[in-house]
């Protein structure tokens, strides 16, 4: 026997034959040989009349029903947790203490935003719970089982294993099966092994729960139910997958770092106190703990960004509606920072990167053959009504359609997987019988006297183009189809020619992955079809071709959860991977995140639900199963992946306006804490009232949410949260506000002591506590212009219109209050004057400070390359 190349990919399907003999990896189990099949049968203590009806009542109260079972955390316990972590506690903390001083407006405000927070967060995280819902849709529901030796209809969820069942064309496999008897069974497990074409399965192969069969009917062994199939192990890697946002880690450590500095004040606080009670002889007593209590309470609330995580959601939501203008529905608002910060993009093939259709290239004719004639040919042996993708490609290649009404069909023999081809017989215009064959080339090969098939004479020359060709399609990834006619009732037999397949790629996916580039992706191909298929594909689209065999790298020892380095390496350097199973798109994902990249994961079938939702950013592509569409963050709702690039380029945007919010959040509470303890451990003067810093709160945050509009400078490569800059930077801006609003205690202090000041404009600490709430309240808003870009103020690009609205509205809200005495002490319109021609003076200076830093850091940045560049490139 002469077979194909190895390398040649296969390609099964219900009425038309593989292109090749070469079976795709696991996509159907080691062929079994009846020996094999009755050991099988003995260890289920099973037999091909199938088990009793008590037999199987026992086993079912054994092994459980045939479902997913999934464990995962109850939805009342995740409520929970989102009052429960350092930034909730201190929440907390400050709502019970406003509570115990009857501060009604405080505990109403504070309680608010916590469980505006929780409520946010919930309805996320729900989201996450239906892609297991989804999953289990696709079970069968029914089954035909022979029990006490019938065939009886059944629930699929009663099946146990030892079952013998049935399974036909149009119906879901019920379980894992090990198929013992029938001619023929075509089988879609593309959902399943992302296989772009149905397989073909004959006696000894197995069969996949939730796997569509598409044509014939098989008999089958029950080997495996439940949790236990290869689906069902889907099931389980979506339901452990998933990780905590980047986002969440950075709100959770900006609150650590605030919670400890506020703790570290609170201690000074009470501790400067206590040190003045005794100092001044006057003892110890009671009364002042609620003095104490109130300072640590406006203490607390100045300290924990109660409206960050609210800020964040409201700004990400927002971003996520321009998102949906730009055919990219959010599903989890964590996915829209992610998606800024991810620098490898693991894309599905078929349907993602291919349409997913498979059409016929320029066809190859042998002898005298011309390339319609082969085409027609081909077409002959096909028939008409059929929906199998290669009989679907070789009709639409037909010049003209009305050829094959010259024709008249007789008979036609279906594909099956011992001949491994089709056979039309039809009787021409003049009435002669005729009959075409299509089918593996090394069939078609044998039936025309080549190779080591044949039983008539060598062709060698012709059987050495032929072979060739096959191995140069194969060698490139493209299916090869033998066509031949018979004249003499299939005596004889004379080639036509051969037909290449190929599932071309999309229009715009070789320019989708240049822009992915330009972004500084790296963009790996993760298929479950061959490695020659894809790295022809890739080699078409400008992708690295150095994909490798997923088997190879993963082996079966491999946990998901502990990646060795070395394989974490492999995968790393590879540029993508072939014949990929579930299991391997879940761990080639979980390896790139361990060696701390961001990664996004394409998708549209269940086979990639493990791995979208394992992903920082799962992206679902137009046409996606539920169950994807459930796992992911991302659904993309037009077709290809031109979509994503826009979704990154703006999700970039996104992150720069949350990074700015974040800046100033944190400078604002720093100034905040700061003001409130130096003015209290130096004069003895409480600066700020809690309601005040409740309504700075308000005032200063509620307005920002429009930051999801500002007009920012996109990165070019990926960005992430660098805690370092993001502390430091804020820090230095927050000590540089704090000496402006301390500056501004100091002339009030200053003024008050000054009798001519006096005079002229009246003061007293009433007055002075408004002009610190008014200066909090504009120098907030005027700092967020300053942290909200690298460059000077004034320059572009500058604020957006809503933006500037939005902050104009506050800021003349903040004036009437502290002009007409609402929650606060009414200020003189001179003294407003005042405060805000010193807090533009100061606006000036806090640009040169972060210019000054910036500069800074930017040498740091690049002594640091300079350090670490190889001698080679110095």
């Amino acid at each position: 026997m002469m077979p194909a190349s190895p390398a040649a990919p296969a390609v099964s399907a219900a009425t038309s034959p593989p292109a090749a003999n070469t079976a795709p990896a696991k996509a159907t189990s080691t062929t079994l040989d009846s020996a094999a099949i009755e050991k099988k049968f003995a260890d289920l203590k099973s037999s091909p009349t199938g088990l009793t009806s008590a037999d199987a009542k026992a086993r079912l109260a054994h092994d459980g029903p045939n479902a997913i079972q999934a464990h995962e955390e109850s939805r009342w316990k995740k409520l929970l947790g989102y009052f429960w972590g350092p930034i909730p506690w201190m929440i907390e903390l400050a709502a019970l203490i406003s509570f115990l001083r009857q501060d009604w407006p405080d505990f109403i405000v504070i309680s608010g935003l916590l469980l505006y927070n929780a409520a946010v967060g919930f309805w996320q995280d729900n989201k996450a719970a239906n892609a297991l819902a989804a999953l289990k849709k696709g079970l069968a529901l029914k089954a035909s089982a022979c029990r006490d030796g019938h065939w009886v209809p059944v629930d699929a969820a009663t099946l146990v294993a030892g079952d013998v069942v049935t399974v036909a064309a149009g119906e879901i496999v019920p379980a894992d099966l090990l198929l013992v008897s029938g001619k023929y069974l075509s089988v879609d497990q593309a959902a399943l092994t992302g296989e772009s074409l149905p397989v073909s399965k004959r006696i000894g192969d197995g069969a996949y729960s939730g796997s569509i069969a598409r044509q014939g009917s098989m008999t089958g062994l029950v080997v495996a139910t439940g949790n236990n199939t290869f689906f069902g192990r889907t099931a389980k890697l979506v339901a452990s997958a998933g990780s905590k946002s980047h986002a969440e880690q950075a709100v959770l450590r900006i609150g650590d770092f605030l919670i400890i500095l506020a703790a570290a004040l609170a201690v000074v606080l009470i501790g400067a106190q206590l040190w003045r009670d005794l100092a001044s002889g006057a003892g110890w007593h009671w009364s002042e703990a609620g003095a104490i209590a109130q300072f640590v309470l406006v203490l607390l609330v100045a300290s924990v960004p109660v409206a960050m995580p609210a800020v964040m959601s409201v700004t990400m939501a927002l971003g996520a509606l321009a998102l949906s203008r730009q055919k990219a529905i959010v599903s989890r608002l964590s996915a829209i920072e992610e998606l800024a910060g991810v620098d490898i993009l693991c894309s599905d093939k078929t349907g993602t990167l291919t349409q997913n259709k498979l059409t016929l290239q320029a066809p190859i004719p042998f002898g005298t053959t011309t390339a319609d004639d082969l085409v027609t040919g081909a077409a002959l042996a096909t028939q008409k009504q059929s929906t199998d993708a290669i009989d679907i490609a070789v009709l639409k290649a037909l010049p003209n359609t009305t050829v094959l009404d010259s024709y008249k069909p007789l008979d036609f023999v279906p594909f099956d997987p011992v001949n491994k081809k089709t056979v039309g017989i039809v009787q021409a215009a003049n009435g002669q019988e005729l009959r075409f064959a299509k089918g593996a080339p090394q069939v078609i090969a044998a039936l025309c006297g080549m190779g080591e098939y044949a039983s008539g004479p060598q062709h060698t020359d012709e059987a050495t183009a032929f072979f060739g060709k096959v191995d140069e399609l194969a060698s490139h990834g493209t299916r090869a189809l033998g066509v031949a006619k018979s004249a003499d009732s299939g005596k004889t037999w004379t080639l036509l020619g051969l037909l290449a397949l190929l599932d071309p790629p999309r229009p715009d996916a070789k320019q989708t992955i240049a822009e992915a580039t330009k972004l500084g992706l790296s963009v790996k191909m993760v298929t479950g079809d061959d490695v020659a298929i894809g790295s022809e594909i890739a080699h078409q689209l400008g992708l690295g071709e150095h994909l490798r065999k997923a088997s190879d790298i993963f082996t079966k020892n491999t946990d998901p959860n502990h990646i060795p380095l070395d394989t974490a390496r492999a995968v790393e350097a590879s540029d993508g991977f072939g014949r990929v199973f579930p299991e391997h798109k879940f761990e080639i994902v979980k390896a790139l995140q361990e060696l701390g990249h961001i990664v996004a994961m394409t998708g549209d079938g269940v086979n990639d639900a493990p791995a979208l939702k394992q992903a920082d950013c799962g992206v679902a592509v137009s046409g996606a199963t539920d169950a994807a569409r459930s796992a992911a963050a991302l659904v993309l709702t037009a077709p290809g992946l031109s979509t994503i690039v826009n979704a990154i380029t703006e999700a970039r945007a996104i992150f720069e306006r949350i990074t700015s919010y974040v800046y100033y959040r944190i400078a604002m509470t720093i100034d905040i804490m700061f003001v409130v303890v130096l003015s209290y451990l130096v004069f003895g003067f409480q600066p700020l009232t809690a309601i005040m810093i409740v309504v700075l709160a308000l005032l200063d945050d509620i307005p920002i949410m429009t930051i999801a509009y500002d007009n920012v400078r996109t990165a070019a490569t990926p960005v992430r949260w660098n805690m370092h800059r993001i502390i430091s930077f804020s820090s230095i801006m927050g000590l540089a506000a704090l000496a402006q609003s301390f500056g501004l205690i100091l002339l009030g202090i200053y003024w008050m002591h000054s009798p001519d000041l006096m005079q002229i404009i009246p003061l007293n600490p009433h007055h002075l506590q408004t002009m610190l709430f008014l200066q909090l309240a504009a120098g907030g808003h005027l700092l967020l212009f300053v942290v909200r870009t690298r460059t000077t103020l004034f320059r572009p690009p500058f604020p957006s219109l809503p933006l500037l609205l939005a902050v104009l509205g506050t800021q003349i809200v903040a004036v009437l209050l502290c002009a007409y005495g609402i929650l606060v002490p009414a200020l003189s319109w001179p003294l407003i004057g005042m405060v805000w021609a010193y807090v533009l003076v100061w606006m000036v200076v806090m640009d040169g400070v972060k210019l000054l830093y910036n500069a800074a850091m930017t040498r740091r940045e690049k002594n640091s390359t300079a350090l670490t560049r190889p001698i080679a490139q110095s």
